[in-house]
This record gives C-alpha cells, structure tokens and sequence, in this order.
C-alpha cells in the first residue's frame, strides 16, 4: 500500500494541456504532481500538427518557446498549406507559410505581420509533448507520476483526494491536494467524476486518418512540397500532413456523403487516390485511427475544487489548429487563478472567473470551427469532374477551384482573430467601462485596450518584448510620466498582490493606447485602464484579487 501525498495541485493527463497548466503552476511557485497513466517517454498519437502565436507566447513566459521552435520539420522545409488534385497531382493554390529558417530571414507570408514576438509553428505532437515533457521535469516544486492510473476522485471542504494504480507495481495509492485539474482527454473521467455532460453536435465529419511511412513520396511531387496539402477531386478528397519532412506522412480521408460507416470504405485505395499513385507504390502503415469531427463543449469546467480543461472540456474539429490550441488557452487563465489562491495574495472567489472567462470563448471557438467545417464540406462536394482537365475549360475550373480555397483557408491558417481577437466580457475579475468590445472573426481583429481584450503587442525601445517586460504577474503600464501610481502600489503592497510598474515612453505604443494607464493580468489581458487613479485603489485592487480585503 503507497503512503498518502499532499500537493498544492494534482493534474491528472500529462499531454500538452496538462503539462502547460503544471509548468505555469509551478513557475509560480505552486506544488503540483501530474499523473499520467502512459509508460514515461511513450509517444503520443499524430494529432495536433500546429501550436498556435497566442500558445507560442505563453510557451515564452515559460521559458519553452525556443525549444518548441526548433522542433518539427526541418529548417528549410516549408510550412505552406498547398490545394492540389492529389498530393502528386496539379497544384490549385498554396498559402505560403514561412519555414522556421525562412521566419528568421523575414520571409514574406500572410501570417507575418501578426502583433506578437512568437508566430505560429507547425511541429506535430509526437514532437511536441516530449519538449514540454522534459521542460516540466526539470522544473522545481513539479513532479510527474508515470503508468499510474486513477480510479476514483472525492473532494471536500478542504481538499480533494485521489484514489490511484500504480500500474507497474499494482500498488494502490493516495493522493491528496488542494485542488485538482483534469487533463485527461476526451474520455475523461474528471469530467465524470463531476458530472459534466458534453453538449453539441456529436458528428460533422468522419473521418479515416492513418499514419504511414512513404520514403519515396517526396521525391514524386510535381510542386515544391507542403506542411499541409488538401487533395480537392471528385474522386477522393483528404489531406496528408508532412510529420518529419522526409518520409512520415499523416493521411486523413474524409469520408461522403453516401459512405455510410468507415467500413464500407477501403483505406488502401482512398490513400492512393489522396496521392495520387498506383497500386505498384509502397508504403508502410505505421498506425490508424478513425475518428468522427464534433462540435462539443461540457455543461460546467468545475466542481468546487476540481476543474476540466482541453479535450476533457471541448472537442470539435481541429480546424485552425483549436483543439489543443484552445486546451493551452484554459490552462493559461486557469493556472494563474490557482497560484493567486495557494499562494495566498488571491481570495477562492476568483476561481469563479475561469469558468465565466473560458466557458463563452470554447463556446464561441467552436461554432467558428464548425462553420468552417461545413464550409470546407462544401467545396469537397462540389469539386467539378474536369478539373484536371488539359483544356482551357480545366485552367478556368482549377483557377476558380484555387481562388475559393485559399480565399476560404487563409483566415484558418493565418488565424490572427482566434489568437488575438476574443475577449472576456462577463468576469467578476475585469473592471470594464463604456466602450465595446471591437469584434473579430476567425482570421482578423482590432488590437484594443477595452478591458477584457488581450492587452496590445508592442516592441519597447530597447528591443524587448512588451509581454517580457510586464513579467508574469500584474503589471501597471504608466504612459504618463506625470501620473501619481503611489497609492496604487501602496494598496497592491498592502495585499500581497503582486503588481509590477512598467513605464512606456511617450510616442511608443500603438494606437490602441489611449489612456495614462493600464493594468495588465498575469494571462496578458486588460484588467482596468483610466486616466487617473480611482479614489479608493483598495477597492479596484480587491476586484482584481477576487474578493473584498
């Protein structure tokens, strides 16, 4: 029998959500332990292909982003999301992505000009998770358990306890902690546990998705290869994503319409159709996995003490690279709302905000993808039978084939909007004032400091990041020189709210900054803005805190 464990915070899953919400806890000084039921060091599926700018910069506060950045596909491979008749056939358009070598040389690209220090990087996940793995064992006050596997969760007034397996041993443990998040996928049991229900829509598309080793399949392409490449033809539809730039390769076949079951419709020849080869072509299948696209988001994120993010709290088509990207996004705002309570500066009621703040984002989020998922239906049933078609009537369809698909894809690839754009509108930790919200669609947004918004990118005059100077807490931007913070420091000192002063030099920030002052959250959102102190800074401090003094 395993003796009893106590931690501050007990994560339950240790894929990439998991191990961003137990690397941003323990940058905070917060004990946490992660359970994880896989062997150490066993590679997870070939899911998610693509981390996120707005995930790159929280992989920078923690100190990651490099690491990330330098792995996936090799330096000079390009990130480019290319439309052809097949993977060996005719190139419709491409949307041109730089490589990691080609960001460092400025390369021009749709997704260049983003407002952020970190873009985007295209690394699969089986690159991914053992970066992050590595990163969090190594961090102090962090431990990870490995094939251990839980079997009940209880909570009380003062704590939650977990029941658990070791799975080598067969010895049965107990942990106990403050709190507990669950990381644990999309059959989760935490969101068992506290009985929250998935609602949505249960299918959008099906989905045949295998992963193979093809050695010789690069060198048969008629174009400059891709990270991504869609095969639009009446014949067969799908995708197939380079893992490695040499000779891994994943394949998703979308199924029709009138393909009743994954069954009925034979893998072997759907691939070759998506490549555009035939039979006489080799290639190994490494694994596969057949999965249905949903569109769903649970009833409630928490239970007291316990909470659910990632795939255990939505699932949906991973258009634009959402799935684990809005997974990333829960752990950051759920992470620093934890650490404020353990270490003591923040009072229980701000965990409220989690909830309030994340709820309506996935909730929003996921209709954007599911839109785009019906969109993206669209084009592949209407793909004209003469598009490869060697006649001027095969060039005008291929032209106008091309144009609908890069005009539709570009705003998911080059997703500034879903990075950038949302806002937390009903939280009980942002003091707000009369100006909306601008809105924001998939692909674009107006950088805003209304409270509640991402707070404005900038690069200071020194060359840092904005987000690097502000730190990982609070942060009181002071544009005017002039204005007396004093009192508002005195207040946060007072509380034990950990608030940095960053003074911005006249005539360096944007537009967007109107006011003499800004305070920022630990997650880089809007908190307040005025151009005065208010008369009782205790008050606005309280707020922020989540909870009267």
């Amino acid at each position: 029998m395993g003796g009893r464990q106590k931690h501050d915070v007990i994560v339950v899953g240790s894929g990439p959500v998991g191990l961003t919400v137990a690397m941003d806890l323990a940058s905070r000084g917060v004990d946490v332990l992660v359970i994880e039921k896989r062997p150490r060091g066993e590679a997870p599926s070939v899911k998610c292909n693509h981390v996120s700018a707005r995930s790159m910069e929280v992989f920078r506060r923690l100190g990651v982003a490099d690491a990330v950045r330098a792995g996936g596909l090799p330096d000079e491979y390009p990130h480019d999301v290319a439309y052809r008749t097949s993977a060996t056939g005719i190139e419709l358009t491409r949307i041109p992505i730089p490589s990691r070598a080609g960001r460092l040389r400025h390369a021009p690209g749709p997704d260049t000009d983003w407002p952020t220090m970190e873009p985007p990087h295209r690394i699969n996940q089986i690159y991914l998770e053992p970066i992050l793995f590595a990163h969090a064992e190594a961090m102090q006050g962090l431990s990870i358990r490995n094939r251990v596997e839980v079997s009940g969760v209880c909570q009380d007034a003062s704590g939650v306890q977990v029941q658990a397996r070791d799975l080598v041993t067969g010895d049965e443990l107990t942990f106990e902690a403050d709190y507990l998040v669950g990381c644990d996928g999309g059959r989760s049991q935490i969101r068992t546990a506290i009985g929250a229900t998935l609602v949505g829509d249960a299918v959008i598309q099906r989905v045949q998705s295998t992963y193979i080793r093809a050695p010789k399949l690069l060198s048969m392409f008629k174009h400059e290869p891709a990270w991504a490449t869609f095969t639009l033809s009446p014949i067969r539809s799908g995708n197939m994503y380079a893992i490695d730039g040499k000779e891994f390769w994943l394949i998703h076949n979308y199924l029709k319409d009138d393909e009743p079951d994954f069954e009925s419709v034979n893998r072997d020849r759907s691939i070759r159709q998506i490549l555009g080869v035939d039979d006489s072509f080799e290639y190994e299948v490494i694994n596969k996995e057949d999965w249905f696209g949903r569109r769903l988001v649970a009833d409630r994120f928490r239970d007291r003490r316990i909470f659910i993010c990632g795939d255990a709290a939505h699932l949906w088509v991973p258009y634009a690279g959402y799935g684990m990207n809005a997974g990333i996004a829960d752990a950051a705002n759920l992470a620093w709302q934890l650490a404020a309570v353990v270490n003591g500066w923040g009072a229980p009621e701000i965990l409220e905000a989690h909830v309030a703040e994340r709820h309506p984002i996935t909730s929003q989020v996921s209709h954007f993808v599911m839109d785009h998922a019906h969109a993206m239906a669209t084009e592949r049933r209407i793909v004209p039978q003469n598009i490869e078609a060697h006649d001027d009537a095969g060039r005008a369809v291929r032209e106008e084939v091309g144009r609908r698909a890069y005009e539709l894809n570009v705003q998911q690839y080059c997703c500034a909007g879903l990075n950038f754009g949302y806002f937390y509108d009903k939280s009980p930790l942002i003091v707000y004032d009369d100006e909306s919200h601008p809105g924001y669609s998939m692909g674009s947004f107006t950088p805003s400091t209304v409270p509640g918004c991402r707070t404005p990118h900038f690069v200071l005059p020194d060359g840092r990041s904005l987000y690097d100077a502000m730190g990982p807490d609070y942060c009181l931007l002071r544009l005017d020189a002039d204005a007396d913070v004093r009192p508002l420091l005195d207040a946060a000192a007072e509380r034990g709210l950990p608030l940095t002063l960053l003074d911005i030099p006249a005539g360096v920030a944007p537009q967007a900054y109107r006011h003499a002052l800004l305070i920022s959250r630990p997650d880089q959102h809007v908190a307040w803005r005025a151009d005065t102190l208010p008369a009782d800074c205790g008050t606005l401090l309280d707020q922020l805190r989540g909870g009267a003094a």
